[in-house]
């Protein structure tokens, strides 16, 4: 017997009487099946969006996501975004953003899924710290990788690439996917943390700092959020400008720059002077259909 997707033109899911019985107790209908849509039951997160037919729940710290009935579809719908990483000092590079991972159709099965938040790294008086990991199921994002700082300390690979200090090199996005690399530095400049949206700026000699990469953005929540903005780098006469999604902006000659912020896994801005900033933390999304 086929299965039943349609009745008189209205999809079987929005029949809720059919001769004068519950649709969903009713299991055939002139001998064809008519399977009925089951919902997803979840819970976790710190906090929950509900949009149309979806909600998201919302991991901004360690956690579990529990599945309790997988429901007709049994998938589910991801954001992970790692910690961003602190940026070095002394013509520091910013802090690479944290590895951005997203896709659909995530099999899960009725369980409860540890979530692991990656924490920022830490801003340097040398080269600064990566951001940690985040992790979802099988699914893993890269912390960012450090900024250069003094003494030629290059920047590190990661989600995003550190930018470089003076006399070091830019470091790397490993494993490729999740971001881009940093910028390269110049006399008394820092280059830019990668972005998950862009590479990190390169910095000008004795003048401005590198841009931090930008973003990426995602519609996961059914509003655009950025996250996973890199650091910019430490500039003689201009701060290297934050990349869109919660990075910081470097250190202009004599002001600080800024931290990453909290939860977006945005990197932090290059030092000279003044420290190095520390890298944001990251944040998880997981959508899943309830109705």
């Amino acid at each position: 017997m086929p299965d039943i997707s349609t009745i008189n033109g209205i999809a079987e899911d929005n029949i809720a009487q059919w001769n004068g019985s519950t649709a969903s107790d009713v299991t055939s209908v002139n001998g064809d099946t008519w399977v009925h849509f089951v919902p997803m039951n979840a819970s976790g997160g710190n906090s929950t969006i509900t949009s149309g037919d979806f909600k998201i729940s919302v991991f901004t710290s360690s956690g579990t996501f529990t599945v309790n009935t997988v429901g007709s579809i049994g998938t589910v719908e991801y954001l992970v975004i790692a910690g961003g990483a602190g940026g070095g000092k002394g013509s520091g590079g910013g802090g690479g953003a944290g590895g951005r991972r997203t896709a659909t159709g995530l099999s899960v099965s009725a369980q409860g899924y540890s979530i692991t938040i990656g924490g920022g790294g830490a801003g340097g008086t040398g080269r600064g710290t990566s951001g940690s990991n985040s992790v979802f199921s099988s699914i893993t994002s890269t912390g960012g990788g450090a900024g250069g700082g003094t003494g030629g300390a290059s920047g590190l690979s990661g989600g995003s690439g550190g930018g470089a200090g003076e006399g070091g090199s830019a470091g790397a996005a490993s494993p490729s996917g999740q971001g881009n690399a940093g910028g390269s530095a110049n006399s008394s400049t820092g280059g830019g943390g990668g972005g998950a949206g862009g590479a990190g700026g390169n910095s000008s000699s004795g003048s401005a700092g590198g841009a931090g990469g930008a973003g990426s953005a995602s519609s996961i929540t059914g509003s655009s959020l950025t996250k996973s903005g890199g650091g910019g780098g430490r500039g003689a006469s201009s701060a290297g400008a934050a990349g869109s999604g919660g990075g910081g902006k470097g250190e202009n000659g004599s002001t600080a720059g800024d931290a990453g912020t909290a939860n977006t896994g945005g990197g932090g801005g290059g030092g000279g002077i003044n420290n190095a900033k520390a890298g944001g933390s990251g944040v998880i999304y997981i959508k899943w259909k309830y109705q």
